[in-house]
């Protein structure tokens, strides 16, 4: 498993806001690929992901501001356990949308029966 952390995008950076998620849980995601937007005092930038993998969970909400250095999300292996599991959590969440009913609930649940 793999952390995707809060880049360093500039010399004085200390900490940045993760303003938009281009990715979910269960999604493949290869090296070089952008996954979120993160603000900073100089405008918002595109970051790219080091690793290929699955996303197995996003750990910072978008309008979060953390350190450099913070995850904010675990990768992992395509067609390992967990990854399996974060593939089933993001089907219930849009399982959930798509019913309206609440997407957290819905992923807790599927999480505890895989």
């Amino acid at each position: 498993m793999a952390e995707f952390i809060m880049p360093s995008l500039g010399a004085d950076m200390t900490a940045g806001t993760l303003a938009k998620w281009r990715v979910a849980a269960g999604d493949t995601v290869a090296q070089g690929d952008i996954i979120a937007e993160v603000e900073t005092d100089k405008g918002i930038i595109e970051v790219e992901v080091f690793e290929s993998g699955v996303v197995l969970e996003l750990l910072v909400k978008e309008g979060e501001k953390v350190p450099v250095g913070t995850a904010l999300a675990e990768l992992g292996d395509p067609g390992g356990p967990a990854a399996d599991a974060a593939a089933g959590a993001g089907a219930a969440a849009a399982a959930g949308a798509a019913a309206g009913t609440d997407t957290a609930a819905a992923t807790a649940a599927c999480l505890l029966y895989t």
